[in-house]
C-alpha cells in the first residue's frame, strides 16, 4: 500500500481549486484564479504564502529568482496554470521548487475548458 503524502491537506487544496472553477469557470488569466484561490484559503482558514520567492544559488551567490504561486501550510507547493495539458517545463519548474525549498509535495493544477486537472509531484 502506498502512503499518500499530506493526504487530507492535498484533498482540501484540490477541493478548493474545484470550487474556484465551479464558481468562475474557464476563460480567465492565471492571476484571477490565483486571487480566487486566495479567497478560498482565507475563507477556510488555510495558512498560505503567495508568490513566495525561490532563490537559485551557485557558488554562494544568487544567480536567479523564481516566485511560486503558493506554499500551503509550509508543506505543499501549489502552481496554477491555464493550459490544455500538463507541460514538461511546468513539471520541472515545480520539481526545482521542491528541491530548493526542501519540501516533499507539489501540486500542479491546470485550468482547462473541461475543468480542473491536477498532478501530484513528490520530491
Amino acid at each position: 500500500m502506498v502512503k499518500i503524502i499530506y493526504k487530507d491537506l492535498s484533498y482540501k487544496i484540490m477541493g478548493l481549486t474545484f470550487n474556484v472553477f465551479k464558481n468562475i469557470g474557464y476563460g480567465y488569466r492565471e492571476k484571477y484564479y490565483q486571487r480566487a484561490m486566495e479567497e478560498e484559503f482565507k475563507k477556510e482558514n488555510v495558512r498560505y504564502k503567495r508568490e513566495s520567492p525561490v532563490r537559485l544559488i551557485y557558488g554562494g551567490r544568487i544567480i536567479g529568482r523564481y516566485f511560486m504561486d503558493f506554499i500551503i501550510e509550509d508543506k505543499v507547493i501549489l502552481e496554477l496554470k491555464v493550459a490544455k495539458d500538463f507541460y514538461t517545463k511546468n513539471i520541472k519548474q515545480i520539481l526545482s521548487y521542491l528541491t530548493a525549498k526542501n519540501l516533499k509535495l507539489g501540486i500542479l493544477a491546470i485550468i482547462t475548458k473541461d475543468g480542473v486537472k491536477y498532478t501530484r509531484l513528490v520530491n
